[in-house]
């Protein structure tokens, strides 16, 4: 007895696939069956106690649930419980209607095996999304249409070489046998064609909002007041756009957007460092019963032991500069113009200040003046997700450095804060032209001697897009792509202007990676990170102005 409990197991991880591939080759032999002249013997002994009209309506639903069967057969392998059960009346309607539409016991006999042998697994399909809704690839579509021109070809074929070898196929549909089969494919051939129209301007799979709704974000925020393990990116769960998966203890989190099938989770859970793992697994298995694609964006190199554990494949991004501030100092040739610059600055009269939390909604007017002034001169508008946006509310969550000249606001800087006060980092940074030049350089070196003042360990840059990417002939095929348009894509982005400035300031690169259950669905975990990052098309579709290289771009 104990050799079937050890093997249901191993049983239930091949059912999937399994019933995929019967499900697949009971459509495709439905399909074929439609197509395909009748056994003349049946077909006359059935027609003396069955209505012709029945007859045709037999073939006709026949050849449609075959390929009905088809597309279910996707359903199954993605482990969709709406497919399982679907696939169950359909097989049951299917096999009385080969009996009627020509007395084929074989169909009859095979459908009924199949249900028979799909009966017991329905644990196996565990997802529950909902089945209209189900991912379907433009190969998956392809590879239908081909199965049913290829059942076409085949009622062609037949008819030709059973008693038509002597008549045109276009005479043979004057004949009530043809013209059944034709009828049939091309029902099933419409079916399809509309089924693919449908899919391609649908709407995508939008699961629902998962983890307990916190409108007020006090759970989130009393979490980054004392986490464990946080990064400044880790304050973005405040912008707004953002869904939340909480651990059991109510102390960790793990926050996401969501795009189509994708669930793309920003960075590693924030809280506990002993819960990061079981919040990973609960994404995962999550996403999973959702039938939704998940990924990891931002990951630091700390995370990855945790991302091995889940299976997943990882890509290098790009690297972050961190400046360590018990080392950063202006002297020296080196920093000679950044010194130079910062002094300027203050002599013509710029003047730094730190804004606490509790006294920033007084300036909201006059920075979003200064936000405004800033977007006018920026293609694409607000970002989100991966990058704050200027929401007075969101804006109010920190502490603003704000750098004035002659009496107004001319820049500022939102700073994203660690309880840990391993480093601290900027979001949004905005300035008017107004005021000294090279006036970010004075916030920056301005900056450093506060975060040190205030015990931060370092000054977090930002990444730079696709730096330290290799392009080794052996390298991943991302990487060499990634290198190729860090090399040569600066009508896309500055990205080698980006790298020059942060490495003014002397930093530690340290890489920064995104990673996925599946290599291949990287690439597309990657562009619907960018859409959520830019707010869909329309904003992704704006080409940016080319940032000038004394200037940094925004975190």
């Amino acid at each position: 007895m104990r050799l079937p409990r050890d093997l249901s197991p191993a049983v239930t991880a091949a059912a999937p696939w399994t019933a995929a591939i019967l499900t697949l080759a009971a459509g495709v032999m439905l399909l074929a069956s439609g197509a395909t002249p009748s056994e003349p013997e049946r077909f006359v002994a059935i027609m003396e106690f069955e209505p012709v009209l029945l007859i045709e309506i037999g073939h006709f639903l026949s050849s449609i649930l075959g390929l009905v069967l088809v597309m279910l057969a996707f359903g199954l392998r993605a482990r969709l419980g709406g497919a399982w059960g679907t696939t169950m009346i359909v097989v049951l309607v299917a096999a009385p209607l080969s009996l009627v539409k020509g007395f084929i016991w074989e169909e009859s006999a095979l459908l009924g095996l199949l249900a028979a042998l799909l009966a017991p697994f329905r644990s196996a399909f565990p997802r529950t999304s909902r089945l209209t809704r189900m991912e379907v690839t433009p190969g998956w579509l392809v590879s239908a249409f081909a199965l049913v021109v290829g059942a076409g070809a085949l009622g062609l074929w037949s008819f030709e070489h059973a008693d038509y070898g002597d008549r045109a196929w276009w005479q043979v549909m004057a004949d009530a046998d043809a013209a059944r089969s034709l009828r049939a494919w091309a029902g099933a051939a419409i079916l399809l064609f509309g089924f693919g129209v449908w899919r391609l301007f649908a709407s995508a799979a939008t699961p629902p909002i998962v983890g307990e709704e916190d409108p007020d974000y006090d759970r989130v925020r009393a979490i980054l007041a004392k986490a464990e393990v946080c990064r400044p990116t880790s304050n973005l769960a405040l912008l707004g756009d953002k869904r939340f998966l909480f651990s059991a203890s109510g102390e960790s989190f793990l926050m996401f957007g969501v795009r189509g099938r994708s669930w793309i989770a920003l960075g590693a859970p924030v809280g506990r460092r002993d819960e990061r793992l079981e919040l990973l697994w609960r994404f995962r298995e999550l996403a999973d019963a959702h039938a939704a694609r998940p990924g990891l964006y931002g990951l630091d190199a700390d995370d990855l032991p945790d991302v091995v554990e889940l299976g997943f494949s990882i890509q290098k991004l790009g690297e972050s500069a961190l400046t360590p501030l018990d080392t950063f100092s202006l002297d020296g040739r080196r920093r000679g113009n950044l010194r130079r610059a910062w002094r300027k600055a203050a002599e013509e009269g710029a003047s730094f200040s730190i804004v606490p939390p509790g006294e920033v909604a007084t300036l909201i007017p006059q920075l979003r003046e200064v936000s405004d002034a800033w977007l006018e001169g920026h293609a694409g508008g607000e970002k989100a997700f991966s990058l704050g946006a200027f929401r007075s509310r969101y804006v109010s969550e920190f502490p603003v450095a704000v750098v004035r000249w002659e009496g107004r606001i001319v820049a500022f800087a939102t700073l994203w804060t660690v309880a840990s006060k391993e480093a601290f980092s900027i979001d949004l940074m905005r300035y008017v032209e107004a005021g000294p030049r090279n006036i970010m350089d004075y916030l920056f070196v301005e900056l450093m001697a506060w975060g040190a003042a205030q015990g931060y360990v370092a000054f977090d840059f930002g990444m730079a897009p696709l730096s330290g990417l290799d392009d080794r002939p052996l390298a991943p095929m991302l990487s060499r792509v990634g290198r190729l348009i860090f090399d040569r894509g600066e009508e896309i982005y500055n990205f080698q202007g980006v790298r020059r400035y942060k490495d003014k300031y002397d930093p530690l690169w340290q890489p920064r990676y995104i990673a996925a259950a599946r290599k291949w669905a990287i690439p597309l975990l990657l562009a619907d990170a960018s859409l959520l990052a830019a707010g869909g098309l329309a904003g992704l579709t704006h080409r940016p102005k080319k940032p000038d290289e004394s200037l940094p771009e925004a975190a």
